[in-house]
């Protein structure tokens, strides 16, 4: 099994690159394309000219979906699906999956652990009515007589054996390394991949991988070429970014400022406080329209933070691979980025150091990229936290 990670930043034709790689390939050779978003399932399907596609069906059931996925491996199909549906994958689709012939076209990286979403209280209530069982870690499902539906996702993996209690505090969910052992090629699609979760989960699991950038040609086609970070021209892109630097950024002069864990923890007049520096950027510094305006925040801390203007212009922390907000010039990233502490301790309990500072940075710049500067375009940047001001001024000068 190879494993290459085509590691190009934002905006350099990965996707490109990865529609025109199909469309070369041999008629026989199969591929399975997964991708963030479900318009992408549509640009694949509209853009490859030398093969069929197909994408699972649309049942409203999760289990329903998976069994369609496995249905078109087993028919031999071309295949494009969510990550959403990838990640449910169980023992059944990697019999499927081995010796199947496949390539794996990964288009950006997955989350590959997670915290199962189940309280500590309904935990103790499935182990007690004896619905599950806990064996070195790994959690079992044991029930035959469950038709409530109240905890159908637990139940799916379960069965699956990808959930495990970590810590005796909690159900953590991993997407089982098997999968990618099944296919005959992975190619991962993503930018700075050394600072990525999917990059330690790999490690942890011993695989190996190269290292590519993809580059275009003096006659508009894509190809691979030896990774050289050099190639970026990060300072060319940080000339296209107006960083504010005033007062307005009072409250993010701490390392932890604006972290998830202050955020949830400041009081109301300190949230006020934000909202209204927020709003005085948009109005008074930019004096940006909504429909020119990028803000995120924590999602927890949304509705404290949203204001007048700008509310509708809200886009989540982790977004990635859409070109929707391509004309948005106006921005503000009221976070502070830091790898969660479940994830965290997952890999330094396995030996696993994680960088934080460039994880930080890397999560920037894919949500920066969601606006016009994605197509050469000048933005200006509201970015409050000192601490991501200067992993990104660090960024731009090659120190991280």
């Amino acid at each position: 099994m190879k494993i290459t990670v085509v590691d190009s930043i934002m905006g350099s034709g990965k996707t490109s690159w990865a529609l025109q790689h199909v469309n070369e390939a041999p008629a026989d050779q199969k591929f399975i394309y997964i991708t963030p978003y479900l318009d992408e399932v549509q640009r694949v399907i509209a853009t490859v000219t030398n093969r069929r596609f197909s994408e699972p069906n649309n049942a409203n059931s999760e289990g329903r979906k998976l069994r369609s996925l496995k249905e078109l491996i087993a028919t031999e199909r071309n295949i494009v699906a969510t990550h959403s549906l990838f990640q449910s994958a169980d023992d059944e689709l990697i019999e499927l999956l081995t010796d199947a012939g496949y390539t794996l076209l990964l288009d950006e990286v997955m989350d590959v652990i997670d915290r199962a979403p189940i309280s500590a209280s309904d935990i103790r209530t499935l182990i007690d009515s004896g619905r599950i069982e806990v064996r070195d870690t790994r959690v079992y499902w044991i029930s035959d007589d469950y038709t409530d539906g109240r905890f159908d996702d637990i139940k799916l993996l379960a069965k699956a054996g990808n959930l495990f209690v970590h810590r005796d505090n909690f159900f953590l969910w991993a997407f089982p390394p098997r999968v990618f052992q099944a296919f005959d090629e992975v190619i991962v699609m993503t930018y700075l991949f050394a600072a990525q979760v999917q990059r330690y989960y790999y490690d942890l699991h011993g695989m190996v991988y190269e290292y590519k950038s993809v580059t275009r040609r003096k006659d508009g086609d894509y190809e691979l070429v030896e990774y050289d970070r050099r190639q970026e021209k990060r300072e060319e892109v940080m000339c296209l970014i107006d960083v504010y630097d005033g007062p307005l950024n009072e409250y993010g002069d701490t390392y932890y400022a604006l972290s998830s864990k202050r955020l949830r923890n400041y009081d109301a007049d300190t949230l006020g406080r934000i909202q209204r520096n927020t709003y005085n950027y948009f109005r008074n510094i930019c004096k940006a329209k909504g429909e020119e305006i990028l803000w995120t925040t924590l999602k927890d801390c949304q509705n404290d933070l949203r204001g007048r203007g700008y509310a509708k212009s809200f886009v989540p922390v982790n977004i990635r691979a859409t070109n929707e907000f391509k004309d948005r010039w106006a921005l503000a990233y009221i976070f502070n980025q830091f790898l969660s502490p479940i994830e965290r301790v997952f890999f330094e309990d396995r030996g696993i150091s994680v960088d934080q500072d460039l994880l930080a940075v890397s999560d920037l710049l894919q949500w920066i990229w969601r606006s016009r500067i994605r197509v050469g375009q000048p933005i200006r940047l509201y970015l409050p936290s000192s601490r991501m001001r200067s992993l990104l001024i660090a960024w731009s000068k090659y120190e991280i």
